[in-house]
């Protein structure tokens, strides 16, 4: 069985995620964490559930999610894994910090590229990776069939889409990956966003104004 644990990290609210099966492995998604405060949480919450991170997963690279990566591949010495088409984006966080007034340094570590079609393995859970571009050029979903959810990053929220007035977005190429690779899963999945709370399929089919 696998564990979802969330926290709203950082300014932005950001949701940073560890998924985590009984055999302790687990998967670091999206590491927001900002202030000392945040990253004592985030590490606590790891040591006292003795869990091993297995990989650093980005779903996209805006700064709001990537502010704590640094310190997540410091701290755990596992690779990040990231779509391609999200390099550039990575590699502007510097530029991108600067004009929300904060200073953050360019990342040094490894990257791994992941794209649809690949799966990821947890223990003997396994993620389907979806590309859903649109909000960021290279930004993916990992989707689990067997325990009913997906992490769609910032692609689809409840009752909303993500922005696409940043670098690179495009509102058409976002509508089109999230009706043809999310809406199409089972109307019970549950929808883990980049940000607020968790919703499902069915809902937003049904209650998305943006999806009309």
């Amino acid at each position: 069985m696998l564990h979802v644990k969330s926290f709203a990290f950082n300014p932005f609210s950001e949701n940073t995620y560890i998924i985590y099966n009984d055999e302790k492995e687990a998967f670091l998604i999206d590491p927001g964490n900002m202030p000392e405060a945040e990253t004592e949480t985030l590490h606590n919450f790891i040591k006292t559930n003795e869990l091993k991170i297995k990989n650093i997963l980005l779903t996209h690279a805006h700064i709001d999610h990537i502010i704590g990566l640094q310190w997540a591949y410091d701290t755990f010495d596992v690779p990040v894994l990231i779509h391609l088409d999200e390099v550039e984006i990575l590699e502007r966080a510097t530029f991108t910090a600067k004009n929300y007034g904060f200073f953050f340094p360019a990342f040094n570590g490894k990257t791994e590229y992941i794209k649809e079609g690949e799966q990821l393995k947890l223990g003997s859970d396994v993620f389907e990776i979806y590309d859903v571009p649109g909000h960021s050029p290279g930004s993916i979903a990992f989707y689990n069939q067997n325990n009913g959810f997906v992490i769609s990053g910032d692609a689809l929220f409840m009752m909303s889409i993500g922005r696409t007035d940043l670098h690179k977005g495009d509102s058409n190429q976002l509508i089109s990956s999230i009706k043809n690779k999310l809406l199409v899963l089972p109307e019970n999945t549950k929808v883990y966003s980049g940000h607020g709370e968790p919703t499902s399929i069915g809902f937003e089919k049904e209650y998305n104004p943006f999806l009309k």
